[in-house]
Formats: structure tokens, C-alpha cells, sequence
């Protein structure tokens, strides 16, 4: 077994587990930063190190593109090539061909699609999908798919539904090959089927027949309401065997890890908490924080005075916006590290929380202490 669960809330479908991969075991629910390039933005794999940062989410079509596959195959693989020996999950890189509406053309046999680098053209297929993460040497492998709009009419939404099914049926000799091989990467199927009740039990059903070690679970947190969001995940989550770990793809604002738990998610990504300190953002237990405020300008209080972080412990805000209004590249660091930092130990408490039996009473507490509106 890939996975373990450990500990089972009692109020919630909650659970903390061990995730078992080619590169270490990891502890879930687990907060993965996006490093889409073989990097999170403005932190170094020393960085990573400092936080505990052991799962981390890398993008197959950008890394197919640039630097390209050989380059890393010689370097010996993903991990070798960016100096990483924690478990890299790679996405497919279906969303983000599929999001590039003028530049691809999707058919039932693949996507063809023109780079946004150069404007050369590509084609990816379920095949060719399950080859690309092989070369890459990553530890967990989601399958091609195809992702709906919001909102997305139940035409629409079993159309792309029935493509990513196939796709994923067609990926399966791919990745016995890749076994056969000598891989020991771990599937991750995506499921879609927006926001249907009867496309989501469907695409559930078909994922039993596949050779599947965890799920990917697609289709959410793409402009629907927050609501929407988590009612659909619940019907997700209540349908899926509990033996196998659930990955909810590009969720992850402090308030979604607590609330993604508490449906029973084991694994989160999101490039949000990089994206905003890029901005100028600060997360804190409190709230958001905009470092640009003039507020900010003459208080020498840490972003965050329950954060333990280096940033929190060694800066103040007035430093801070003094950088980020000088546009000293610096600041883009600083922030970033606090920011996973904070996201990383709030994972560790669900886990925690779960493990001790209170996590109802901690998510209430956090959520009780969480600001309405950003803090100015």
C-alpha cells in the first residue's frame, strides 16, 4: 500500500496518513508549493530544506518545453537536475495547454498546441503524457484531461468528461511500460466532471477500473463560488474508497487547507501564497496583509507576530514595504518564504489536530481568528 491513514477525525471525514513514494514518505494532508519550472519562484532548494517543504508539485509542459526532456534524462532525472530529493508530483500539463485557447486544437486522439515560447508546434497524448513524466523521473503522475469552464453546461461537461476518461484508458499500457521499465512512480488519474452530481459518480466509477494509486481531483476552483466548491468536493470525497489518498488540485488559501481537510483531501497545491508575495501580500494567522500599505511604512511590528519564520523573527513591516516600494529583489524572498512557511504549519496543525482529536475545535478556532477583509 502507497498509503496509509493513520488517524480519522471523529466529527469529519478529516484523516492524516502517510503517503509512501519513491523519494521518501509524506505526511498528508500536506501543502505542496507549485515549483512549475523546477523552481519555486524566488526560493532556493535550500529554502525548501529550511521549511520542511517535502512534496512539491512541477509541470510537465513547461518542463517539456524548456529546458527539455533530454537535458534532464541526462542529468539524471527531475530530483538530480534541480537538486531535490523530496517527491516531485508532475502535472500532466493539460490545463495549461487547454487554457491556451488560440494556440491549441483538441481532437479525441490528443491536444496540438503551439508553444508560447517560440510558437513551435507540439502534440500531446495520453501516451505521450505517461513518456514525458517518465522522463522526468517524477514520484507521482497524473493523466491527460480535459477541463471544463465554469460554468460548463452537462453537454459540455460529459463531453470533456468522456475525453479525459478515454485519455486515461489509454494511458494505462503507457504506464505499464513505464513499469515494465523499472518506474515505480505512482499513478494519479484526474477526475473531472465539473459541477454534475452524475458526471462526478460516473468519472468515480470508471476510476475503479483503472490501475489507479491515488486520485486527482480536477475541475475545481475555477471561478465557481466557494460554496459550489466544497459541496461538489463532498460528493467527491463521499464516493472514493478510503484506502486510497485524494489530491485536490490548485486549492490553497489558509482557509482552504482547513476547510479541504475537513472533506477529507490529503494532498493540496496552489501557486497562491507564491503569486501574492510577489504582489506584496503577506499571509498571517490574522489575515492578508499588503506590505505596500502606508500603514505599513513606519510599523516595526514582524508580519506575523505569532510566526515563528527567520522573516518574522529578524524584519519588520517597515523594512519590508521599504523594500517592496524600492523594488529591491529581496523582498520577493522574504515574502515568499514567510508566506509557504505559514501554509506549511498550518498543514502540520490539521495534521496534529487530527492526530490529538480536535481538529473541529482547532479549524474553528483558526477560522474564528481570520479577518473578514484584508488588513490595511
Amino acid at each position: 500500500m502507497a498509503f496509509r491513514v493513520l488517524a480519522q477525525d471523529p466529527s469529519s471525514p478529516a484523516r492524516a496518513g502517510v503517503l509512501s513514494t519513491p523519494h521518501g514518505d509524506v505526511e498528508t494532508p500536506v501543502f505542496m508549493p507549485v515549483a512549475t519550472q523546477g523552481a519555486v519562484k524566488a526560493l532556493s532548494q535550500e529554502d525548501l530544506g529550511t521549511l520542511g517543504a517535502r512534496a512539491i508539485l512541477s509541470n510537465s509542459y513547461h518542463l517539456y518545453l524548456r529546458p527539455g526532456l533530454e537535458t534532464v534524462r541526462q542529468a539524471g532525472g527531475l530530483h538530480r537536475f534541480m537538486a531535490y530529493d523530496g517527491m516531485v508530483l508532475t502535472d500532466s500539463g493539460g490545463f495549461q495547454v487547454l487554457s491556451l485557447a488560440d494556440l491549441r486544437a483538441v481532437d479525441d486522439e490528443g491536444v496540438t498546441f503551439k508553444s508560447h515560447l517560440d510558437g513551435s508546434e507540439h502534440r500531446l497524448t495520453a501516451e505521450s503524457v505517461i513518456e514525458v513524466q517518465q522522463a522526468l523521473g517524477s514520484d507521482c503522475w497524473t493523466t491527460l484531461d480535459e477541463c471544463p469552464p465554469y460554468p460548463a453546461d452537462q453537454a459540455q461537461a460529459a463531453a470533456a468528461l468522456r475525453r479525459t476518461m478515454a485519455w486515461s484508458d489509454r494511458s494505462v499500457p503507457a504506464l505499464a511500460r513505464a513499469r515494465d521499465a523499472g518506474a515505480r512512480s505512482l499513478l494519479f488519474p484526474i477526475l473531472q466532471g465539473s459541477f454534475h452530481p452524475d458526471l462526478r459518480r460516473r468519472a468515480v466509477e470508471h476510476l475503479q477500473s483503472l490501475p489507479w494509486d491515488g486520485v486527482s481531483i480536477g475541475g475545481l476552483s475555477v471561478g465557481e463560488p466557494k460554496d459550489l466548491t466544497w459541496s461538489t468536493l463532498e460528493l467527491i470525497t463521499s464516493l472514493l474508497p478510503p484506502e486510497k489518498p485524494r489530491y485536490l488540485m490548485g486549492v490553497g488559501t489558509p482557509e482552504d487547507l482547513w476547510e479541504a481537510a475537513a472533506r477529507g483531501v490529503d494532498m493540496m497545491d496552489c501557486v497562491w501564497p507564491t503569486r501574492v508575495a510577489r504582489n506584496g501580500l503577506a499571509v498571517t494567522r490574522r489575515g492578508r496583509l499588503s506590505i505596500s500599505n502606508r500603514a505599513c511604512r513606519d510599523d516595526l511590528s514582524p508580519l506575523d507576530p505569532d510566526c515563528a519564520c527567520f522573516v518574522c523573527r529578524r524584519y519588520s513591516r517597515a523594512y519590508l514595504c521599504h523594500l517592496f516600494r524600492a523594488k529591491e529583489l529581496s523582498v520577493y524572498r522574504l515574502l515568499t518564504y514567510h508566506n509557504l512557511h505559514l501554509m506549511l504549519d498550518i498543514a502540520a496543525a490539521i495534521r496534529r489536530s487530527i492526530r490529538e482529536g480536535c481538529f473541529a475545535a482547532r479549524r474553528r478556532e483558526f477560522l474564528a481568528r481570520r479577518a473578514p477583509v484584508e488588513a490595511s
